[in-house]
């Protein structure tokens, strides 16, 4: 090697050393409020700073980059059981099985996940939105009581912003979706009822997703010092979710964007081969 070309490599070696610390300052603030935040999604939100800082990076390399230096996330699994659909309450036909989704508020999913406290289990009601990802209502609480999936279902309601749509609310047979104070509840405020016919997943598949997004992204599935702690990290999340967190089948915008501009095609989730690593 010429002296020349010595001098080249190493001053090549420094400005990639440069440039993967200031790499690495872009992704730190993201990854501390959503630690388990996507390699593209990333890419897309620091992508104008790498043009300020003179980084050429496509998508493709900035993989690279996260995978060169272990920043790329590893999928986890953890299981708690929330549903008891052993009971002798009505349950509704599944609604969505050849159902079109075309709009925002056209179908509200629920589910319940389960949050560890130090000293006892919390559970999580969510609303979610199918068209557009976006949480519309949630409750927090040490029980789950028909009254917590009632209030989160209240909060959805109070924050649609389309009401003179139809509305289909699909949950899985849990007890608390079935009985009858929720039904008359769903009744009142012109709700549909639809539930799942089994126990897979995929019969609510987006409500399961952003149960696991919430819990593995946003560090709610650790054990979390008492309530009112739980309580201030889940509206935080939630709101960061719904307002900065870019989501795929959304064509890379936020759900607060795909809910109020419906502009995207609806893509469901569909099964695939297991993977270690999210990109």
């Amino acid at each position: 090697m010429s002296k020349q070309a010595y001098y080249k490599r190493m001053n090549k070696q420094k400005t990639e050393d440069l440039q993967a610390v200031k790499i690495k300052e872009l992704i730190t603030p993201i990854r501390q409020k959503m630690v388990r935040y996507g390699g593209k999604k990333l890419h897309l939100d620091i992508k104008d700073d790498f043009l300020k800082n003179d980084i050429k990076m496509g998508r493709d390399k900035f993989i690279h980059f996260l995978k060169y230096h272990n920043l790329l996330i590893k999928k986890t699994k953890l299981y708690h059981i929330t549903t008891d659909s052993k009971h002798g309450f009505y349950k509704s036909d599944d609604l969505l099985k050849d159902l079109e989704i075309k709009h925002a508020e056209q179908v509200f999913v629920s589910d319940i996940t389960y949050i560890k406290l130090a000293s006892q289990h919390a559970y999580l009601a969510l609303v979610t939105d199918v068209y557009s990802k976006k949480i519309m209502g949630y409750k927090i609480d040490t029980n789950m009581k028909v009254q917590l999936v009632k209030d989160a279902m209240q909060m959805a309601v109070k924050n649609r912003l389309y009401k003179n749509e139809n509305l289909i609310h699909h949950s899985d047979r849990g007890i608390q979706y079935c009985c009858p104070d929720f039904a008359e509840f769903a009744k009142s405020k012109n709700i549909i009822l639809s539930t799942t016919q089994n126990s897979s997943p995929y019969e609510n598949a987006v409500a399961e997703r952003i149960n696991g997004i919430l819990k593995h992204e946003f560090g709610l599935n650790k054990t979390i010092p008492n309530l009112k702690t739980a309580q201030k990290m889940v509206k935080q999340a939630i709101e960061i979710y719904n307002n900065e967190r870019r989501h795929c089948s959304l064509e890379m915008k936020t759900p607060q964007y795909a809910h109020k501009n419906q502009t995207h095609q609806y893509k469901p989730y569909k099964k695939k081969k297991n993977t270690n690593l999210v990109a």
